[in-house]
């Protein structure tokens, strides 16, 4: 197996990495702190093409590569995972989905302006009461002719009241079950759309989170995204995708809080000499490494099976639940390697240890992964 990078993604990396060098990494306590969207942070990422990365170039995408987003998240994640979980979702589900399901006029309308930061997206799944089973919908969209009437509540949104356009699944039919689910393009300004009050989250606190409120929302039919019944393959689907992007976020802060440790370790002094030079943290340094490498190689393994046509269901959801282990474990003992200074906000890691949590529980929980990966291994 080839290894090795091309130029291409060597060049995406590195700008990935100056953006969040120069651009996330100053303020990004603060924004930590105040909770704060980074909105004109993200009108940059558009600019510069992160917002749209695997979108098709005539909808104003960059027509790149899953391996580039993944290189991307990564280098992104190691500094600020609240701003890469909005790029997360704007590429993995609404751009994807759009681009890979849309109609033509759909297209034009809406995914041309979300690649490029004009707008932003957010996918509407979870629910008070069905968190990521798509089956459990209570959210309804009653078919009135040329239109649905859109009722329900939606939770735990990324991007939730800084997005313009909405990627909403409803149940139509509760008798077809799964088959009389589908998936809705909203728009932030309709009537009867309300913003719920902004989650107080433990991690990602920059990012905007929110439950979102639907009443009697009339929604075009031109709107709905695919044939009748087609919602519940395209939040499979889509989600499937996303575990790619959420399992390389969380290399990205395992990475990061890795970096971090190991220049800090061989700064610090105890007992006459930089503590790297102390057993007890060199075979901490070692272990952190390995499981970021194991990581880093499932996680690329998922993007290539995407890039090459191939099922990734299974290669995304063992990525995801290998890498959002180690971003925890990681993330835990970074903490550990700067003692009383990991603790202190200026130091980075405490942040990063928050921040790590959540890659366990969105799109799809560890268990939830576990379920797809044993399902997997277990129908042969």
């Amino acid at each position: 197996m080839d290894f090795k990078l091309t130029e291409e993604h060597i060049m995406i990396r590195d700008a990935a990495r100056d953006f969040a060098k120069t651009e996330l990494l100053p303020g990004v306590i603060e924004r930590d702190e105040k909770q704060e969207f980074p909105k004109e942070l993200i009108k940059k990422m558009g600019d510069l093409g992160f917002l749209g990365m695997m979108a098709s170039p005539e909808y104003g995408g960059g027509g790149m590569d899953t391996i580039s987003y993944v290189l991307a998240m990564e280098e992104l994640s190691k500094i600020d995972a609240s701003a890469s979980v909005m790029v997360s979702v704007n590429n993995s589900l609404v751009c994807w989905g759009l681009d890979t399901f849309g109609t033509e006029e759909q297209k034009k309308k809406y995914l041309s302006k979300l690649t490029t930061g004009e707008k932003l997206g957010a996918f509407c799944l979870s629910e008070p009461e069905a968190g990521s089973d798509a089956t459990s919908q209570r959210t309804t969209a009653i078919d009135k002719g040329d239109h649905y009437i859109l009722n329900g509540t939606k939770n735990w949104i990324t991007n939730g009241s800084s997005a313009d356009y909405y990627l909403v699944i409803a149940q139509t039919d509760k008798e077809k079950k799964h088959k009389g689910i589908n998936a809705f393009i909203v728009e932030k300004e309709w009537e009867g759309f309300e913003i719920g009050p902004k989650e107080q989250k433990l991690g990602i606190r920059g990012s905007d989170t929110h439950s979102l409120n639907f009443n009697d929302v009339k929604v075009p039919k031109e709107n709905r995204i695919g044939e009748d019944g087609f919602g519940f393959k395209f939040a499979m689907k889509t989600l499937s995708g996303g575990r790619i992007g959420i399992a390389a976020q969380a290399l990205g802060i395992a990475s990061g809080a890795y970096e971090l440790a190991k220049d800090y370790s061989k700064q610090r002094k105890a007992f006459g000499t930089e503590i790297c030079n102390h057993q007890a943290i060199a075979f901490k340094l070692a272990d952190m490494h390995t499981q970021i490498e194991a990581a880093r190689h499932m996680v690329m393994k998922a993007a290539w099976d995407k890039d090459q046509g191939q099922n990734y269901d299974l290669s995304g959801a063992m990525a995801k639940l290998h890498a959002s282990q180690t971003a925890m474990d990681v993330t835990v003992e970074a903490v550990q390697v700067h003692g009383g200074n990991g603790y202190v906000k200026e130091y980075h890691v405490e942040r990063l240890m928050r921040d790590a949590k959540i890659t366990q529980i969105y799109e799809g929980t560890s268990e939830i992964q576990k379920i797809v990966i044993s399902r997997s291994i277990l129908k042969d």
